[in-house]
């Protein structure tokens, strides 16, 4: 299934920069299990996004949205 994920974070800190709010988007293929994975992980795991981001040091409040997709939205040729 295609989706769309949303990731806000407030109040980061990239590379020794202050940054008030980031906001990342992107479109994948994806199936069910792996969103449910990885909400879990989301959910359960001690700074996971510092963990995964090359140069994020700190996070504020941040919160991730997963959309799916409609066909006709990115299957128009």
């Amino acid at each position: 299934m295609r989706v769309k994920f949303v990731l806000t974070m407030d109040d980061v800190v990239v590379n020794d920069t202050n940054i008030d709010k980031l906001i990342l988007d992107w479109e994948t293929e994806v199936d069910q299990a792996e969103i449910l994975e990885l909400s879990h992980k989301w959910i359960t795991s001690k700074n996971f996004l510092t963990k995964r981001m090359v140069g994020l040091t700190r996070v504020g409040e941040s919160s991730l949205t997963i959309e799916p997709l409609e066909e006709e939205e990115y299957d128009e040729y």
